[in-house]
Formats: structure tokens, C-alpha cells, sequence
């Protein structure tokens, strides 16, 4: 019996809608070949939200996503909305968006493809083999925390001030995405803290610790987030799943993504407690070849495929559609953010035509 699930589409702008449509083809022809069935809904967010409603997240669009099973979102922003005042800019969108389903826990992935580890600005030995995630808290930590502002003080000066807080249940839900996260990879999860000097790391590292008594199968360790950026540099291979606040989480996620050495290949997840994640590339909008046919459809693709294992519980579906990214690079074909020499040049269009074709060679396969 087909299963049925809903999907919410935020193209956004640049060259959003043009990836997009790469990754729902792709999504169809897995749901054709894995008895899955998708309906599609399309939403405005970011600018192209600005440009047709005045808001860059209607609330029809919010509806929409929250009554799905996903959202599938692709890119916003673009040069034309930067003169908007903050409060009504396309960023905007995606953090009202991330408010508005409650996503507390942010999934990044950095994984070296055989193919592009030359693209890494460090030693082959040193890179080959990476397969990372880092799940990042989202909603809490020093970016949210109570008193922050600037400050005059009794003598005139101005003071900055921002407060690094955690609860023990906010901590509790991003340790059990971490701890259910690491179960579906290689059972090794490593919490990073600074719990020589922070009391709300101390914190942190306590109720991991204690939460880990429900994951026995889960081997945990810990790491003060210094030593931490300097092992992913030295050794990333030690890694497989990494859990921490906002602030070291933004850090890391960053640095982790660029031992791959292609940032616009990697795809991300933002996930709940309940109701639909958010699944999107960590890539920008690219304004200066949209609708040029030069974009790179593979992190969208790949952020279907996170959907699908993150979101809908179909890991299945996901490798194949990780297979396909993979016999598209194996046999040489690229676009021109990952050119090299002696490989194929290839377009948007024509990038997810080979893709088309690598899932049906592996469909003929299997049966």
C-alpha cells in the first residue's frame, strides 16, 4: 500500500525555483519506484513573498507548513530586497518560519565525496573518509538569553551585555535528537561544552551525561569546544555525530562543512518535537545566476534526501537518491561551482536530466 505524504515547496528566490524543480522530478520518480506518493504544495516566502504580498512570511504560507508532513525550502534573498529595513527583509522569513514550527534542533551534515576531495583546502589523508553531523541547538543558548541589549552605565560608558542560559528541558530535547540521530549512523556522539568555565556548560554536560543512560548503545564523549575546533581540523575523522549549543554550534557547523571544500553541495535539516521539519540547503540564492541555468541542484537534492530519512522516516528512498548524486559525480559530471578539468559541464537542467537518469538505471536494477 502507497503511503502519502504532504509537502510543502518555498522556492524562494535567486535561483531557488530552478533547484527545486530539479529536486521534486526527483522526488517523483522515487515515489513511482518506492510506492510513495507525494503532493506537492507551493508557498511564497522571503522576497518573492516581499514582492507579491508585502510580508516575507504570509501566514498562508505558515499555515500551509504546518499542516504538511515537510517543507522542502530552497533559497531567499537577493540583492534587490537589501535596502529593506531587518524587520522586513527576506531573512526574516525563514526565522519566522523556524519560530512559527518551533524547530529547536538544526541537523548539518559534512561529508566528503570521493569525488571533490580535491576541492578541500586540507590534506587528502587528513579529509577522506569525513562523514559528519552536527546538530545544532536552535532556538536557545546567548543568541535568545535574558538581559541582552546595550547598556549605559552609572558612569557614562556603554555596556553590551548578552546572557548565555540553558534549561535542563531545552537541553534534554536536543541531546534526545542528537543521541536518536547518532543511533541511525555509527552510535558515536561527542558533546561540546566549555564546562571548565561556563556553569550553563556544566549544566550542559551533566544532563547529557544523564541522558545517555537511555541510549545505551550510544557511545558518548565530551570536549571543550576549543579543543573541539581544533580536532576538526587536526583529526575530523574522529568524528561521526557532534552536539552543542547555538553559539558553538554556528561556529562549528561552519568549519566542519568547510573540510569538504564545497559548501554549496551540503544540505541541512531543522527539526521539532512534533509537527514537519524544515529541510534546505546551506547555500544562499546565488542572485547572480538565477535564471542563467548555471545553478548546482545537488544540495537541494540532497536536502530531499535528508527530508526523507530526518523527516519521513524513509531511509530507503534517501540512499537511493544518494546513490544517483553519487554515479552523477563518479561518471564526471559537474557544474560550474565544482568544475574541473577534464570533467562535464553541466547545466541545471541538464544536471538533473542525469540525475533522471542514474535513478532509473537503478531502478531497471532492482528489479
Amino acid at each position: 500500500m502507497a503511503k502519502n505524504y504532504c509537502i510543502t515547496l518555498l522556492p524562494g528566490d535567486g535561483i531557488g525555483p530552478e533547484i527545486m524543480a530539479v529536486a521534486v522530478a526527483v522526488l517523483k520518480t522515487i515515489g513511482q519506484q518506492s510506492e510513495i506518493q507525494f503532493q506537492f504544495q507551493e508557498a511564497l516566502i522571503g522576497g518573492a513573498a516581499i514582492d507579491a504580498v508585502g510580508e516575507p512570511l504570509p501566514a498562508e504560507t505558515l499555515e500551509r507548513c504546518r499542516q504538511s508532513d515537510a517543507v522542502l525550502l530552497a533559497a531567499i534573498g537577493g540583492y534587490q530586497w537589501d535596502s529593506l529595513p531587518n524587520h522586513s527583509r527576506p531573512e526574516r522569513g525563514l526565522l519566522g518560519l523556524r519560530a512559527g514550527l518551533e524547530l529547536f534542533a538544526n541537523l548539518r551534515p559534512a561529508q566528503i565525496l570521493p569525488q571533490l576531495i580535491d576541492a578541500s583546502t586540507l590534506k587528502r589523508e587528513v579529509v577522506e573518509g569525513v562523514d559528519i553531523m552536527v546538530v545544532r541547538e536552535l532556538t536557545g543558548g546567548i543568541y535568545f538569553g535574558q538581559p541582552k541589549g546595550i547598556f549605559t552605565t552609572e558612569t557614562g560608558e556603554k555596556r553590551g551585555v548578552n546572557t548565555m542560559a540553558y534549561t535542563a528541558s531545552e537541553i534534554d530535547r536536543i541531546g534526545r535528537v542528537a543521541f536518536e540521530t547518532a543511533q541511525k549512523r555509527r552510535k558515536q556522539l561527542c558533546s561540546v561544552d566549555k564546562a571548565n568555565v561556563l556553569e550553563v556548560s556544566q549544566l550542559w554536560r551533566d544532563r547529557m551525561t544523564l541522558l545517555s543512560r537511555d541510549y545505551p548503545d550510544v557511545e558518548l564523549s565530551h570536549l571543550y569546544v576549543d579543543n573541539a575546533a581544533m580536532q576538526l581540523v587536526r583529526n575530523p575523522k574522529q568524528f561521526d555525530t557532534i552536539v552543542t549549543g547555538n553559539l558553538f554550534g554556528d561556529i562549528l557547523s561552519d568549519a566542519a562543512a568547510m573540510l569538504t571544500g564545497s559548501i554549496g553541495m551540503l544540505p541541512s535539516a531543522s527539526l521539532g518535537a512534533t509537527g514537519p521539519g524544515v529541510f534546505e540547503p546551506v547555500h544562499g540564492s546565488a542572485p547572480d545566476i538565477a535564471g542563467q541555468d548555471k545553478a548546482n541542484p545537488l544540495a537541494q537534492v540532497l536536502s530531499a534526501a535528508m527530508m526523507l530519512r530526518y523527516g519521513l522516516n524513509e531511509p530507503e528512498a534517501a540512499d537511493q537518491i544518494a546513490r544517483a548524486v553519487f554515479t552523477v559525480l563518479e561518471q564526471g559530471d559537474r557544474t560550474g561551482d565544482i568544475m574541473s578539468s577534464g570533467m562535464n559541464l553541466l547545466g541545471c537542467q541538464a544536471m538533473g536530466r542525469s540525475l533522471m537518469q542514474a535513478l532509473e538505471a537503478q531502478g531497471d536494477r532492482e528489479k
